[in-house]
């Protein structure tokens, strides 16, 4: 990595524990130069204002969590062809992955930058809700192709169940945080699993499992 690659991503680094410990708006230019080690000039040749930085944060995040779920649901694919049977175990995989993290997960800069909407500008709002919507239409794109294989047991939307799955994650994030309970992230992950299941597994099954139970 190039020394200017290296210290923009070092700021990024640095800007982005900044904001999740106490929101952008409490996040200053001086502090994240003073952490970095670098000169204030050598910080705006990189972001020219706190907008820039915002828009560098989101685009790192959106980054990582591309990769992330491509990691995870790319790995369902390998060990299914089945696309419900991917979904279930990719949910499985990123709950694992989740319950692995030292210290739980650090925080969600999305939603941390939702809640504070009004200090950014047109742009970074919009950046924003696409990238919650890109992650809405990764799930929905997964359930559209079980609702092709699987008939729902009980009427369902594609778009809203992939909400579903998108909340259980932040929502896991947010409640782990408020609690000091490292384990809600995935146990939320594995109850999103689970509804998915009960909703497209065929009723015969759920019948052979009941009496697998009950014996």
């Amino acid at each position: 990595m190039r020394k200017g690659t290296a210290t923009r991503e070092r700021i990024l680094e640095i800007a982005e524990a900044a904001v999740l410990a106490k929101g952008f708006g409490a996040t200053s230019i001086d502090e994240i130069i003073a952490e970095a080690g670098i000169t204030k000039s050598g910080f705006f040749y990189h972001f020219k204002d706190k907008n820039e930085l915002a828009r560098g944060l989101l685009l790192r995040v959106g980054q990582h969590n591309d990769r992330l779920l491509a990691d995870m649901f790319g790995r369902a694919g390998e060990l299914s062809d089945d696309p419900l049977q991917r979904l279930l175990i990719g949910l499985t995989l990123f709950a694992e992955y989740m319950a692995a993290l030292p210290g739980g997960h650090p925080g969600c800069l999305v939603a941390t930058m939702s809640y504070q909407d009004r200090l950014f500008d047109r742009e970074i709002r919009t950046m924003v809700s696409e990238l919650v919507r890109g992650w809405n239409d990764y799930f929905r794109s997964m359930i559209e192709d079980i609702i092709a294989v699987y008939p729902p047991r009980e009427p369902v939307d594609a778009e809203r169940l992939a909400r579903t799955i998108s909340c259980a994650m932040d929502g896991g994030i947010i409640m782990s945080k408020a609690l000091g309970e490292p384990g809600v992230l995935p146990e939320q992950m594995l109850m999103a699993r689970n509804y998915v299941k009960l909703v497209f597994q065929p009723l015969a099954v759920h019948a052979v499992q009941r009496k697998a139970v009950a014996a």
